[in-house]
Parts: structure tokens; sequence; C-alpha cells
């Protein structure tokens, strides 16, 4: 599969580009085995990368991050990066695995040494990129779960958060993260933008805000917008807009990812 990696880069517009490929056409990999080592039964797809994957959001992402919502089915994180060490390694990558699963949330940096160098991407051949896969091994309740087989890079059949609480988990992350990203609002205006787009699971949102000890009452349908439009009007714009630039497939886009933009989305 590397000489598949070499001609996707050919068509790179920049090298951060060239990075941001790289590291998804891994993340496609990873996946693969992922589904070929029997994860995707116990665990769901969720985050940025899963909209990436599923609806072609137009920015990268970094992380893959799934949710424990069938632990019945068997969960095994340790063999899954066994199956991702072997597979990857008979193709000739160079990589470490370094796990922490002692927390409710399990993480695992998967990375790839000399990779960049290889592709000429950085002139240091100590220069790693890394993937990072976390478990929420403790989700909360509420999550609607789909199936959905795409092509990215490789065929996937992915078991995920369906898209109400794809919407429901990024309005968590917007009300209660204590750095907030610009992708983060990016996501929003993206979901906001959509107006087919279902309404957020709010049985999952404020399952996900009781969790986190938010301080208000819970979320309706009536008043969840204005929640989120006071804490919208909290933000430093120019350091969300510094966080999320890199990330985006078209800089045209950093012209409408304005707070103004934002709220008059959830005004409407």
């Amino acid at each position: 599969m590397k000489p598949y990696l070499h001609r996707l880069l050919e068509n790179a517009a920049s090298p951060l580009e060239a990075r941001s490929l790289v590291r998804e056409y891994l993340q496609a990999r990873i996946l693969a085995c992922l589904q070929k080592s029997g994860a995707m039964m116990p665990l769901a797809f969720h985050g940025g990368t899963a909209l990436r994957f599923l609806y072609a959001i137009p920015r990268y992402s970094e992380d893959l991050d799934f949710a424990l919502e069938r632990p019945e089915a068997g969960y095994q994180l340790r063999n899954y990066l066994q199956i991702i060490q072997r597979e990857l390694t008979a193709e000739g990558y160079e990589m470490t695995i370094r796990l922490n699963d002692r927390k409710v949330v399990h993480s695992a940096f998967i990375r790839f040494p000399s990779l960049l160098h290889e592709l000429e991407l950085s002139p240091r051949l100590s220069e790693a990129l890394a993937v990072k896969l976390e478990v929420d091994t403790n989700p909360p309740a509420g999550a609607t779960l789909a199936t959905t087989v795409v092509r990215h890079h490789v065929t996937l059949q992915l078991q995920h958060h369906d898209q109400a609480s794809l919407f429901a988990g990024k309005l968590h992350a917007v009300l209660q993260r204590n750095y907030i990203k610009g992708r983060d609002l990016y996501d929003l205006l993206w979901y906001l933008s959509d107006p087919a787009w279902p309404t957020p699971n709010l049985v999952l949102l404020n399952n996900a805000l009781h969790q986190t000890a938010w301080p208000g009452d819970p979320l309706t349908e009536e008043d969840w917008r204005d929640v989120v439009r006071r804490r919208v009007m909290t933000f430093d714009w120019s350091k969300l807009i510094a966080d999320v630039r890199p990330f985006l497939e078209r800089e045209a886009e950093m012209e409408i990812l304005t707070r103004e933009n934002v709220l008059r989305l959830l005004e409407a």
C-alpha cells in the first residue's frame, strides 16, 4: 500500500496538506484493521474524524474517537492494537504504540517515526507522525447507532453514532470543553448550515452534560440554541481561527467562519 500513499501525495497542494493526507490515509488503514479485528461490534465511531469519513466535512482531523456502546460484544483494545501493528508492519511501516488503559478513556498513540522523512515531508529522521486513538469506556447513555459502508482510501463498514447523536456530541464539546477549539466552531457552523441535518439528540446531550457536571438545567428543543449562542459569545475568535486554519481544505472558508454567521445560524 505504500506506493498508493506516494501517488496520493503527488496531488498535494502544500507540505501541510501532504501531511494531512498521510495522516488521513493511515487513519483509514487503522480503521480497516479495527474492522478486521471485530472492534466495530462493541465500538461506535464518533467525533470529527467520523464526520470526515462518513459525511465528507471539508476539514482534516487528527484523532480516532470511539464510544464503547456494546461491551457485551467483547472489547479487547490490546488485541486490536496488536492487529494494527502486525498488519502495518507487514506493509513496511516502522511504528510504535503507546497505550494507556488505566483511565475511563483508553488512549493509544500510534506513531510512525520515520515516515515523514521517508516521504520527504521532513528533513528530520526523528520527526514522527502520530494518530491518537481514544475509547470512552463509560459513554453517556442515549446514543443512536448506525452502520455505514463507505469508501475512503479503503472500503470500510463502520458502526457509528447517527447524525443527531454526532451533533449532540459536538454541542457537548462546545458547551463543556475547557479549552474550546476552532475546529469545534467550524463543525458547529457546518452542522447548522445544513437544513436537512437532524436536530441534536437531546437525551444523549443532556446525559453527557450531567456526566460532566453541567451547572444548568437540562436543555430542551426550545432553549438549546439560545444556550449555545450565549456560550459562543464568550469565545476569543482570533484564537479559534488560528486553531482551525491548518485543518481546512479550502482557505476561502475562513471568510465564512465568523461569529456573526454562527450566531445567525443559531437564530434560524
